[in-house]
């Protein structure tokens, strides 16, 4: 409670200026009649006519635009959502719910929250909340909630995948059948199995602990670096070891595994000081957040070979500019935030927000799990 007490407080001194935005006036239940909703998603353009199933982008809307519409609510969606000239910023003042996904984030920052006078809840169409300030929403007394578990699936099979992308060194190969040349040498001279190797993820919550269960076939090393030990019956079964400390853990390592969310405390962890406590010549696989890199630090390793492969999805900002380092630096296998919307996974946390919004009309509440922020209080991997 006194902590409810300060974020509320804090919020009040924020928005000193209208007593209207006090957070006890933004109930965690809909209220009858029509409601604004505002969704935020990636273009598809063409591609949104090749598969039925494609309802992770704007134009497919997580499917559930006739079904909104036919209750008379007012669904809008967009994939227009930086600049105060945006789509997204027109109806900020109005909307009630925000619905947003992890792969094409609308950044809902302390300053939104300010203005958006009428929101109540931010929905995300997937796993992973940080582009939302959730102390500012926790103190405006916000409800903020995600598809937990929607695309976890899809995210450790990515990061394997990854793995073993950059083990054996496949990104020069492709691009030789590219460019036309034919240099086995190019190749083979770092490609490498990787049964025997140290892999350590840092994080085993449920994406982690579904990755250590599909290495555990190749015969690897595992190591798990995380706030909670596994139960030991699990920890048996997976075969992995747990490691309390960190930096210990690092320099044991052949590849390491990013798995843990983006917070107060994990933002930039990765510097030049920890990279440096990595083995010379170390995988790094971050499906997780950009943000825990340090975005330099990672180009001056993977230049100077102290990383020897460095494959993701996430970066900071998304869209990632063109003139990001990490499109450039040498031996990295990145891709666009691609994991976890696979259409699988759409199907799944599209079904999650139906089910949340149903759920909020009726005033139920949410499965336990889904809460980000609820009644002012962050969720424990958030503090």
């Amino acid at each position: 409670m006194a902590m409810k007490r300060v974020a509320v407080s804090a919020f009040q001194a924020l928005s000193s200026s209208s007593s209207s935005s006090s957070p006890l006036t933004r109930h965690l239940h809909a209220s009858a009649g029509s409601k604004k909703i505002v969704g935020v998603f990636y273009k598809a353009n063409d591609y949104a006519k090749l598969n039925p199933n494609f309802v992770g982008c704007a134009e497919g809307a997580l499917g559930i635009r006739d079904w909104l519409e036919s209750q008379g609510h007012q669904y809008i969606v967009t994939d227009d959502k930086e600049g105060p000239g945006c789509e997204l910023e027109k109806h900020i003042p109005d909307l009630e719910v925000l619905i947003t996904t992890p792969f094409h984030p609308a950044y809902v920052t302390a300053e939104r929250i300010k203005r958006a006078k009428n929101l109540k809840l931010v929905l995300t169409a997937g796993i992973g909340s940080d582009h939302v300030d959730l102390n500012a929403a926790a103190a405006a007394g916000l409800t903020v909630a995600e598809v937990t578990g929607s695309n976890v699936v899809s995210v450790a099979e990515d990061e394997l995948m990854r793995i073993l992308i950059l083990v054996r060194n496949f990104v020069p190969g492709h691009h030789q059948v590219i460019n036309g040349d034919w240099n086995v040498a190019g190749i083979a001279y770092r490609a490498y199995d990787l049964e025997g190797k140290t892999v350590g993820t840092v994080g085993a919550g449920r994406i982690g602990k579904l990755l250590l269960q599909r290495l555990k076939p190749f015969n690897c090393n595992l190591l798990y670096h995380d706030r909670l030990k596994m139960d030991s019956e699990l920890e048996k079964e997976i075969g992995a070891k747990f490691e309390e400390d960190l930096d210990t853990m690092l320099p044991k390592c052949d590849i390491v595994v990013i798995n843990m969310p983006l917070t107060d405390k994990t933002r930039g962890m990765f510097d030049k000081e920890r990279i440096a406590k990595c083995k010379k010549g170390v995988l790094f696989v971050n499906n997780a957040r950009g943000a825990i890199m340090d975005t330099q630090a990672v180009v001056d390793a993977c230049s100077n070979g102290h990383i020897a492969g460095y494959s993701g999805d996430v970066w900071y900002p998304q869209p990632a500019p063109k003139d990001h380092p990490w499109r450039y630096m040498p031996n990295q296998a990145m891709t666009p935030h691609i994991s976890g919307t696979t259409i699988d996974a759409q199907l799944r946390y599209a079904d999650g927000v139906k089910d949340m919004l149903n759920r909020y009309f009726k005033g139920e509440d949410f499965p336990a799990q889904n809460y980000i922020v609820k009644e002012g209080e962050l969720a424990s991997q958030y503090r």
